[in-house]
């Protein structure tokens, strides 16, 4: 799990980088203003093509033939290998969809608010997780009350 959230996070910075560096939101400027909301997205527009093209290569090794380590051991671990990258693609799949969620919010001016609270979720948030849709308190109680519910 842990190499596929890195995996993740090197998509967003790489659509980060791609994006032009003219402008970052800054918390001085009205919340969710127009620029904000081209920027994020942008930068969704953006980590979405580089999920695909990441996918499209692992498409593209896996049509170029299957596994052939001569030594047990070795395919054992290249299987593992594919493995864990089919589970990234997988796990990538769906955060295209959370992807297209977020534009959605964008087109009808949801995006930057909580859904549970309605209060802005903030720049650095989303900056950082451009598909959030919590504030970082509604997440954490969200999370405490799934917590709770998976011990009963």
């Amino acid at each position: 799990m842990v190499a596929s959230a890195r995996d993740d996070n090197d998509i967003l910075k790489r659509a980060k980088d791609a994006l032009d560096a003219d402008y970052v939101p800054h918390d001085d400027e009205p919340y969710m203003n127009e620029q904000q909301q081209n920027y994020f997205r942008m930068l969704l527009v953006e980590w979405k093509r580089s999920i695909h093209l990441a996918a499209d290569t692992t498409l593209q090794s896996l049509q170029d033939g299957p596994i052939r380590e001569p030594d047990l051991n070795d395919r054992a671990s290249s299987e593992t290998d594919w493995s864990i990258e089919l589970r990234t693609r997988d796990r990538q799949r769906k955060l295209i969809s959370k992807i297209d969620s977020a534009l959605r919010r964008i087109d009808e001016g949801e995006y930057g608010y909580c859904e549970v609270t309605g209060d802005p979720i903030g720049l650095k948030r989303l900056v950082a997780r451009p598909v959030a849709t919590m504030t970082v308190e509604a997440q954490e109680a969200h999370e405490r009350r799934e917590k709770i519910s998976r011990d009963d």
